[in-house]
C-alpha cells in the first residue's frame, strides 16, 4: 500500500469547539445573537449538494509538532465562531400543516451545537507528496471530514468541521464547510478571519461579516418548500471514477492567451479568467474525444453580490452565486478558435444581470428546483472557486500555504477549479476527468505549453 494513499492518514482526537462567547451564557454578544437564520434560494437549492471541502498546506511548524500549535487553532477557532455563530448551528425544519400544499421549511437554529475539530497524523506523508506529482494523489482526499456529506445533513452533523493533519514535515488544514451555509466568498471569508485571528492572537477581525440573510423583495422568510419530506429532493451522489490534476499558469502565459484571444475578436473585453477557460474547454474536446456534433457545455460559478441593484455587502454571509453556462457544439469549441470560445464565455456571463438573478430568485420561490451533481454528462465541464478568493493569505501565524487543495466532495468528471497561484498573477487549475481523458490532456504539449 503507497503511503500516499488513505490508509496512511489515523485520526488522532476529536474535540467539539464552541464560540468563546457561548461559554459563559450571560455574555451580552450571546444573547443579542439571533437563534434562527432563514435560508434563501440560493441556499436551499443546495441542499442536496455535498459539503465544500478546500484546505491549505502549510509549512512545518518551529516546534516540527502540531501540539504546539492546536491550542492556538483551537482557541483562535472560538473565537472566530464569535463573528461567524451560526457555523457553530445546526439545520432544522419546521412542517406548515396549515398551508395548501403542506410544506416544510428549513433554516439555520444557531444552538451552538459547536464545530468538530479533528487532529489527525499522516507521519509517512511529505510536503513533496503532495506538491510534486502533477496528479493529486489520493490521500489528500483523506485530510478532509465528513466525506460523503449532503448539506441536508446539517440537521445532525456539524455545518463546519475541521481537520488538522500532521505530516512529516508540514500540516494541511482541511475544512468540510455545508454549503447551503456558505458559498466559496463566505468559506474564505470565514478562513481569512481565523487564521487572523490565530496570527495576531486579537479576538477582533479585520472584515466583519455582515449574517443577515438578504431576500428579494416582497417575499419574506420562511420559504416554504412544497414537500412533506426531505426524501422528495434530496438524493445521495456517487463519485465516479476520476483522475484528478493541478495545473498552473504563469502570469505570462495567461498575458498570451489573453491577448491572443483579444486579438482574434479585435476586442480587450475578454478576461484573462475567461481565456483561460475556453483554453481548456478547447482541449479537453479534444481530450475527450467529441465527435463534432455533439453539444458541449462549460458552466462557470459566478458571485451574485455585486450583480443585484443595490449590490450586497462584499461581507455579505451566505450563499449569493449562480451559474452561467455556455452549450456550443464540439467542432464550434475546437475549430472556431481561442478568441470566439472564450467569447461565448464572455457572453455567458454578461448576461447573468440584475433583472436575471431576481426573476430567477422568484421563480425558485414559486417552484424550487434543486442542484445535483450528478446532472453534469461527461461531454460538459463545470467551473468552480475564484481566483479572486484570497487563499495564500491564510497564515496561521508560522508561515504563508505552500498550496491549496480540495477534497473529493462535490467532484465529478469535467470538474474544474480555479486558484489564485502562489506568484501574483499566476492561477492554478484543480481538473478532474476519466483517467483516459487526463492522460491524454497532460500529454497534450499543444495545451500544456501555455502553463510552462
Amino acid at each position: 500500500m503507497n503511503h500516499t494513499e488513505a490508509s496512511a492518514v489515523h485520526i488522532i482526537s476529536k474535540s467539539t469547539v464552541l464560540p468563546s462567547s457561548s461559554i459563559n451564557q450571560t455574555s451580552e454578544s450571546t444573547a443579542q445573537r439571533p437563534r434562527v437564520v432563514h435560508l434563501t434560494p440560493w441556499d436551499l437549492r443546495l441542499l442536496s449538494i455535498e459539503y465544500i471541502q478546500k484546505g491549505v498546506l502549510l509549512p512545518q511548524t518551529p516546534s516540527a509538532s502540531t501540539n504546539s500549535i492546536l491550542p492556538r487553532l483551537l482557541s483562535s477557532l472560538s473565537l472566530a465562531l464569535d463573528h461567524f455563530f451560526p457555523l457553530a448551528g445546526r439545520l432544522a425544519t419546521k412542517e406548515h400543516q396549515d398551508v395548501s400544499p403542506p410544506s416544510l421549511s428549513i433554516f439555520i437554529d444557531c444552538n451552538d451545537q459547536g464545530v468538530e475539530l479533528i487532529h489527525a497524523a499522516a507521519a509517512k506523508v511529505t510536503v513533496s507528496d503532495i506538491l510534486s506529482p502533477l496528479y493529486v494523489p489520493t490521500v489528500v482526499r483523506s485530510f478532509f471530514p465528513l466525506a460523503g456529506a449532503v448539506c441536508h445533513d446539517g440537521h445532525l452533523l456539524p455545518l463546519l468541521a475541521v481537520q488538522v493533519t500532521e505530516l512529516a514535515d508540514g500540516v494541511f488544514v482541511g475544512c468540510s464547510a455545508n454549503h447551503a451555509v456558505v458559498d466559496g466568498s463566505s468559506f474564505w471569508h470565514f478562513l481569512n478571519s481565523w487564521s487572523e485571528i490565530s496570527r495576531t492572537g486579537s479576538s477582533q477581525i479585520s472584515q466583519p461579516p455582515v449574517l443577515d440573510r438578504w431576500f428579494l423583495d416582497p417575499f419574506s422568510p420562511p420559504i416554504f418548500l412544497p414537500f412533506g419530506s426531505h426524501q422528495e429532493f434530496i438524493r445521495r451522489y456517487i463519485t465516479p471514477r476520476i483522475d484528478e490534476a493541478i495545473i498552473h499558469f504563469s502570469k505570462q502565459s495567461i498575458q498570451k492567451l489573453k491577448a491572443k484571444a483579444n486579438l482574434e475578436l479585435k476586442t480587450n473585453q475578454v478576461s484573462s479568467l475567461q481565456a483561460l477557460l475556453a483554453h481548456v474547454w478547447r482541449w479537453v474536446v479534444r481530450a475527450r474525444k467529441l465527435k463534432h456534433d455533439q453539444e458541449t457545455s462549460y458552466s462557470m460559478a459566478i458571485g451574485d453580490r455585486w450583480r443585484i441593484e443595490p449590490p450586497l455587502p462584499a461581507n455579505y454571509f451566505g450563499n449569493s452565486s449562480f451559474r452561467a453556462t455556455a452549450k456550443l457544439l464540439a467542432g464550434e469549441v475546437v475549430d472556431r478558435g481561442l478568441g470566439w470560445v472564450a467569447w461565448q464565455l464572455n457572453r455567458a456571463v454578461a448576461a447573468h444581470t440584475d433583472a436575471v438573478v431576481k426573476s430567477w430568485l422568484e421563480s425558485w420561490q414559486q417552484n424550487p428546483i434543486f442542484s445535483y451533481f450528478d446532472c453534469l454528462e461527461t461531454r460538459n465541464l463545470a467551473t468552480g472557486s475564484s481566483p479572486r478568493f484570497d487563499v495564500y493569505g491564510n497564515d496561521f501565524g508560522w508561515g504563508r500555504p505552500l498550496a491549496v487543495r480540495s477534497g473529493i466532495a462535490n467532484k465529478m468528471d469535467g470538474n474544474v477549479m480555479v486558484y489564485e497561484g502562489n506568484v501574483d498573477g499566476s492561477m492554478d487549475l484543480e481538473i478532474s476527468l476519466s483517467p483516459q481523458a487526463l492522460a491524454s490532456l497532460l500529454e497534450d504539449k499543444e495545451f500544456m505549453e501555455p502553463s510552462i
